[in-house]
């Protein structure tokens, strides 16, 4: 890698999509900052891909906490100067399992859904606000939503995370609008149904294959879209 090289940040990239996703990024010459708040986990994982011959290198991130977000973009300008790439891709799912009395919205605790909306959808607004700026309007943003955020098609249960995907979808049209004539394109993803821990292992796809999705929203050329809503590359109902 050179000093020219991209730089990426994805976030929640200790297992799973995220880790795949840096993965990925760096296969293909970016130098990929991996961020996790678990600190042990988070370093675990970096140094796994660098043992792969990956420009990997871990930051501690909280995507909840303001300073530690500010910590990671101080990081960016002192030892970078630069962000390409940025990768929402933090999430939890913290409702009760579906198909259980308690995933009803009837039965939804308001703190369940203020929890999902800090991670899942306020954390990447913050970091969007935070790390565009350093893109100096060229680069590419990626919100890691899902199917269960479409308006086209919602259903009822777990109405924590599928609130929070609507909500970070909205995000998402916000900031491209507001990125008109700029050379930063940014939008939102579902990786389709993935064996993660999230996603479980009946899950259809596997997470290289969910990744790929991911990956090619994050290296979009200059005439790509930006403000839309895609699966594996093609364009789906909000």
């Amino acid at each position: 890698m050179t000093s020219s090289s991209p730089v990426a940040v994805v976030t929640g990239a200790y297992r799973g999509l995220g880790l795949e996703t840096a993965r990925q990024l760096a296969a293909m010459g970016h130098r990929v900052v991996l961020t996790a708040r678990r600190e042990a986990d988070g370093r675990g994982a970096a140094e796994q891909l660098a043992a792969e011959g990956a420009d990997v290198r871990f930051a501690p991130l909280d995507v909840t906490a303001a300073e530690s977000i500010r910590t990671l973009k101080d990081l960016l300008v002192r030892d970078y100067g630069r962000l390409d790439v940025l990768v929402n891709n933090a999430g939890i799912f913290p409702d009760p399992s579906p198909g259980t009395p308690a995933a009803s919205i009837f039965e939804a605790e308001l703190e369940t859904i203020r929890t999902a909306f800090e991670t899942n959808t306020l954390a990447a607004l913050k970091l969007c606000q935070q790390l565009i700026p350093l893109m100096a309007g060229h680069g590419r943003v990626v919100n890691v939503s899902s199917g269960m955020g479409q308006l086209s098609d919602m259903n009822g249960c777990c109405p924590g995370y599928r609130l929070s995907k609507v909500a970070l979808n909205a995000v998402t049209r916000i900031f491209a609008d507001e990125l008109q004539g700029a050379g930063v394109k940014i939008n939102s993803v579902c990786p389709g149904w993935v064996q993660t821990d999230m996603g479980g292992p009946n899950a259809t796809l596997s997470v290289a294959a969910g990744a790929r999705g991911i990956v090619w929203a994050a290296t979009l050329p200059d005439n790509g879209p930006s403000g839309g809503f895609f699966r594996h590359g093609e364009p789906i109902p909000w």
